[in-house]
C-alpha cells in the first residue's frame, strides 16, 4: 500500500510499516498544502492511505467522496506509538478504500 505521512506523524513509524511504501509530506514538498489540497494531491498521486495526527481533519473536510483511507493517530508521541505500533499496522491492514478511522492507544 502507498502511504503518506502527514506533518506530525512520527517518521520512525515507517520502519514498522516495511511491507508498505511510505512517503512524507515533507519529502513530496507538500508540507505547505492545506488539508483539502493535500488530500487532492495524495489521491491524484495514487496514495492509498493518509496517516495523520490531525484530529480536526474530519471537521474541516468533506470526506464523503474521498477514496483515500485516512487513519488519525490520537497522539503524536513516538514512545507511545512505538509501544503500540502493532495496533497501527493492524488498523492500516484492515481499512477499506475511503474509510476514515481514529486510533487511540492504551495507557501505559
Amino acid at each position: 500500500m502507498l502511504i503518506l505521512f502527514d506533518q506530525g506523524t512520527p517518521v520512525p513509524l515507517r520502519d514498522v510499516l516495511a511491507s508498505h511504501t511510505v512517503a512524507t509530506t515533507f519529502e513530496r514538498s507538500w508540507h505547505q498544502l492545506t488539508n483539502g489540497q493535500l488530500l487532492d494531491a495524495a489521491e491524484a498521486a495514487g496514495f492509498e492511505l493518509l496517516l495523520t495526527t490531525d484530529q480536526h481533519l474530519r471537521d474541516q473536510q468533506n470526506l464523503a467522496k474521498r477514496t483515500i483511507r485516512i487513519l488519525v493517530l490520537k497522539t503524536a508521541s513516538w514512545p507511545k506509538i512505538e509501544r503500540h505500533s502493532g495496533l497501527v499496522a493492524d488498523a492500516i491492514d484492515g481499512m477499506q478504500a475511503g474509510e476514515y478511522r481514529e486510533l487511540s492507544f492504551p495507557s501505559g
